[in-house]
């Protein structure tokens, strides 16, 4: 970086892309830091625009409302990937400290970029992708290679919690496939001989500070995070050293300043494959609010308002259940009601958080819970007995 900048000290404006519930708990972790938030986000009703001092409600590219958040704000960052590089790239030009920058963002967007820049990381790492290839047009289905099959087809861009994207089982499934997902940009990925998966959070700092946080290991359903337990249970410090070393080399490889999440699968045979890259603090990361001394939030201000780094020692083993809309209907549809949560409370090792959304929808994110424990196994019953008191498969 050619020329040196000073702290954003608190009191100043800071900005986030996007009102969603990763913007809202930042926003709380600003906030209680002594910093104001603009909120950007095109929705009129955002969990994080009810909370933030100043809210625009404007779309992304909108070259007005991005003057407006620039007049403001010393420093934006963005809460989720699909945010158009475009509109980092006009903040970045009107004076704006963007982190992390449209590059990094961009790179995470599209699915055959993140798939090739995985693949040259490999030397480095000996860490790279699943076996995959690039559907772009119906000529490159014959040249597909045969032991990519079954494989999932997904779609290059806007892919998240399991949409856009198909298991194919066989090579003659592939074109019906490929026409149900409307023949975009696609990446045909070998299914891998999973064991389990993991995320590792990484954070680097405006002066190439890089630390990490513990890596997690994860469950998903239907595609969607279900929890995530750290220490990972299943992993060994051999593998939890790699991956981490990993995650540190790639952060800083692309020059990235803000909080990273970089999913891993491990193999049966103890292998381990980059999954993908989400460029912004993660769902798998939401246990750090309780169990670390620095949440994944608090390093994001911190690393974008160019402070030192926090520490990110974990205090106490912890199992984050997420919850989703489903709860508040109990088989049906139509009528919402609260949770019980004075039971869920009356647990008192764990930590509610929810996101201040209006209205429950099935599958929709609606918050998360901590579950604590003086050790693993603790933590872990602690998450089934709530989850069970949720009516919630453990």
């Amino acid at each position: 970086m050619a020329e040196h900048l000073e702290p954003i000290l608190p009191g100043s404006y800071l900005g986030i892309l996007g009102g969603g519930q990763l913007g809202r708990m930042f926003t709380q972790a600003a906030q209680a830091m002594g910093y104001k938030v603009c909120v950007l986000d095109p929705g009129a009703d955002s969990p994080a625009g009810s909370i933030a001092e100043k809210f625009i409600q404007a779309d992304y590219t909108d070259s007005a409302a991005l003057k407006e958040m620039a007049s403001l704000c010393a420093s934006v960052s963005t809460e989720f990937e699909n945010v158009p590089a475009q509109a980092l790239d006009e903040l970045e030009s009107l004076g704006v400290f963007v982190a992390p920058r449209s590059s990094c963002v961009s790179l995470a967007q599209n699915r055959v970029a993140e798939k090739k820049f995985l693949a040259t990381w490999k030397a480095e790492t000996n860490i790279g992708p699943a076996p995959y290839s690039v559907i772009e047009h119906d000529a490159d289905i014959a040249h597909i290679p045969a032991d990519l099959f079954p494989g999932i087809l997904k779609t290059a861009r806007m892919g998240y919690d399991g949409k856009g994207q198909i298991t194919v089982y066989a090579a003659a499934d592939l074109p019906a496939a490929w026409a149900e997902l409307g023949k975009v940009p696609c990446v045909l990925e070998k299914r891998m001989d999973l064991d389990f998966e993991v995320s590792a959070l990484v954070v680097r700092g405006y002066d190439d500070a890089v630390v990490a946080y513990p890596v997690s290991q994860n469950i998903h359903r239907d595609g969607i995070l279900h929890t995530s337990t750290v220490p990972a249970p299943s992993l060994k410090p051999a593998q939890e050293k790699k991956i981490i070393d990993a995650a540190k080399a790639l952060i800083r490889k692309i020059d990235y300043v803000g909080v990273l999440c970089v999913e891993f699968f491990v193999l049966k045979n103890g292998d381990i494959v980059a999954n993908e890259i989400a460029p912004r603090p993660h769902n798998s990361g939401h246990y750090t609010m309780d169990a670390c001394v620095s949440s994944q939030f608090e390093q994001q201000v911190r690393s974008m308002a160019r402070l030192p780094l926090g520490d990110t020692r974990q205090l106490a083993p912890v199992s984050m259940l997420n919850l989703l809309g489903d709860l508040w209907f109990e088989g049906s549809e139509d009528q919402a009601k609260e949770p019980a949560w004075n039971k869920v409370l009356a647990h008192p090792d764990v930590k509610l958080h929810l996101y201040g959304k209006s209205a429950p929808r099935m599958g929709r994110k609606m918050g998360h819970i901590n579950c604590l424990g003086e050790v693993l196994n603790e933590a872990r019953q602690h998450c089934a007995a709530v989850a069970t008191e949720l009516g919630i498969e453990p």
